[in-house]
């Protein structure tokens, strides 16, 4: 850690309505002296409680967590529309999915971390095999987009580990982050298994720089994402990240062009369009392209902003006034650079219309970029070849969504795809016991399910004779 600073201190965790730009509530961030001890106190537990426990005892423990989602599902959606304007309905699935995710993680958890025996070659004599230990402090790094489940994602495979978990969230959600710290004391983890921090990027920094974390995850921007990488690497801290994406949505065949429209729009919609893994450019065979497009294009616009607390809502506004700002410059250069508007980019506060835009060409800025707000790009493909062309012409790897009539072109398609995630025939997908991470530009490592318990994890090889 570095000394106590002078300097102003320019994070601000605070509470801002998405829709006018207000101030609710400001936190203070966590002085230095209290950063320390907390990492102190973490690398403590991690050595008494952590080895001190067996894996049932961390698997009771997280049941728990998840019977508390449940019993506060409402305090705890209604917190996360306040602070980033996430419809109801989707706030109080993503608590119940934080609970399935805890309660998936604690029933298998016996056969995450079960030894892994290995067959030796032939004339050795004895036994070998893999155990797997917890490897101590793990600082997380999460978005405001989805305030809960990123938790959940990263401090309950590694909890069950017997990691300790430092938690920094995303300045703009930090009830959110206190109502979560709050869930994990009461269901009765010790003080330093899992503490909120509200640190500042530079005292962030000083944490991943501390040899007592051994490990960091990080769900942002590239931006974010690569200033993170370059701290952890000079001091040979583990890192994970997810680091968004622009997903495309391949469509090939169909024998039911309103499902798939459907699901294209849910797909662009969830979170007001802010959410990293959803479709974002859709990629549609020549002889159906017309019609999805007239169809595509009539649902998107039958969508309006509205209040995000009512329930039944399906658009709010976007989560702050920057959010805005940006979603409407990169409008405007898409538009400049020679993009059609085919409906919607109009904005009213901080929320825009449904938007879906054609003819954007690689000689425009918006061919490279991911649009985080209800904005959808739809290029005509020719053919199968084609649509894996365009796919993979991004910075990003992070998910892709397939749609087609052929179960061989389905597989041969998905092994071409540069992502980490290919979903076929289905949105809306996502499970506990499903890994979860891209590649290239949007990331490495994994998290959920066994390949998300393998990320911080010490696979100790014990070899007797």
């Amino acid at each position: 850690m570095t000394e106590t600073r002078t300097t102003q201190d320019t994070t601000v965790y605070a509470v801002t309505d998405p829709a006018t730009g207000e101030v609710l509530r400001t936190f203070p961030t966590i002085t230095d002296d209290a950063l320390r001890s907390a990492i102190t106190t973490a690398d403590r537990t991690h050595a008494e409680w952590s080895r001190g426990t067996t894996v049932a005892d961390r698997a009771a423990l997280l049941h728990r967590v998840a019977d508390l989602h449940r019993e506060r599902r409402e305090d705890l959606a209604a917190t996360i529309v306040r602070e980033m304007a996430k419809p109801i309905d989707q706030a109080l699935g993503e608590v119940d999915f934080c609970a399935d995710i805890y309660d998936h993680h604690a029933a298998h958890a016996g056969e995450f971390l079960v030894d892994e025996p290995i067959t030796l070659a032939e004339g050795s004599a004895g036994s070998a095999f893999i155990r797997k230990d917890s490897v101590g402090v793990l600082l997380g790094i999460m978005p405001w987009n989805f305030p809960a489940y990123q938790i959940a994602r990263f401090a309950g495979p590694n909890l069950l580990i017997g990691n300790t978990v430092l938690l920094k969230h995303a300045p703009q959600c930090p009830e959110s982050a206190l109502a979560i710290e709050a869930v994990f004391r009461d269901a009765g983890f010790p003080e330093g298994a899992y503490t909120n921090v509200f640190a500042t990027n530079d005292q962030a920094a000083d944490v991943i720089a501390d040899p007592r974390v051994r490990g960091v995850s990080v769900t942002g921007s590239a931006r974010a994402g690569a200033a993170v990488a370059e701290v952890a690497g000079r001091n040979l801290t583990k890192v994970v990240l997810e680091l968004g994406g622009s997903d495309p949505f391949i469509l090939l065949s169909t024998d039911d062009l309103d499902a798939v429209v459907e699901s294209a729009v849910a797909s662009r919609l969830e979170g007001n369009g802010q959410v990293c893994n959803a479709a974002k450019r859709f990629l549609v065979v020549d002889h159906l392209y017309d019609d999805f497009l007239a169809a595509f294009t009539t649902a998107m616009a039958a969508v309006a902003p509205t209040d995000p607390t009512v329930p039944g809502a399906e658009l709010g506004p976007l989560s702050s006034t920057a959010a805005a700002d940006r979603l409407e410059q990169q409008l405007a250069a898409a538009v400049a650079q020679g993009a059609t508007v085919v409906t919607g980019g109009e904005r009213s506060g901080n929320a825009f219309t449904p938007t879906v835009l054609t003819g954007v060409t690689r000689q425009n800025d918006a061919y490279r970029e991911e649009f985080f707000g209800p904005v959808a790009v739809v290029h005509r493909v020719a053919d199968e070849d084609d649509a894996i062309r365009l796919a993979n012409d991004t910075p990003y790897g992070l998910g892709s969504y397939l749609f087609t009539t052929d179960p061989e072109q389905a597989l041969r398609v998905a092994d071409r795809i540069e992502a980490g995630m290919v979903y076929v025939n289905i949105v809306g997908a996502d499970s506990p016991e499903l890994p979860f991470g891209g590649v290239k530009g949007s990331g490495f490592g994994r998290e959920l399910g066994r390949l998300g318990a393998d990320e911080f994890v010490n696979k100790k090889l014990i070899r007797i004779g």
